[in-house]
């Protein structure tokens, strides 16, 4: 009786130790960062209009959202990795127009004491983007 005790015990406790070692079941949508589960809506743009900016985001050295008054956000995945944009997330850019187009190009602006030009890069076309709706 005392053997089949034990086996019992180590059985459970190998029961329970495998359960631990279970990974969590996660979702696909869990794993991946909420800036890469935007879809695209509409056809991509050659340009906004500079005065409907809003703000900008920087997700990495290719990716900057636009937000625009309305909420309307525009992607523009860079046609280059653009080195340092993601580390500084500052940008500048020169244009004599109203409007910002994909045959502009940005400079990255480096942070410190002084403030340093970074690299410049050619922006890609601007693509409107929406999120799925959070549950």
């Amino acid at each position: 009786m005392r053997i089949s005790f034990l086996s019992l015990s180590t059985a459970g406790a190998a029961a329970a130790i495998a359960a631990l070692a279970l990974p969590t079941a996660i979702s696909a949508e869990d794993e991946v960062p909420r800036w890469q589960q935007a879809r695209a809506v509409g056809e991509a743009e050659s340009c906004i209009s500079i005065p409907r900016i809003r703000s900008t985001r920087v997700h990495d050295d290719r990716t900057i959202d636009f937000r625009m008054s309305g909420n309307t956000i525009y992607r523009n995945t860079l046609p280059n990795r653009c080195s340092g944009l993601a580390r500084e997330e500052a940008f500048g850019y020169q244009t004599s127009l109203s409007r910002l187009c994909s045959s502009d190009i940005i400079t990255v602006i480096q942070s410190g004491s002084a403030r340093v030009n970074g690299p410049s890069c050619g922006l890609g076309q601007f693509q409107e983007i929406e999120f799925p709706e959070e549950e």
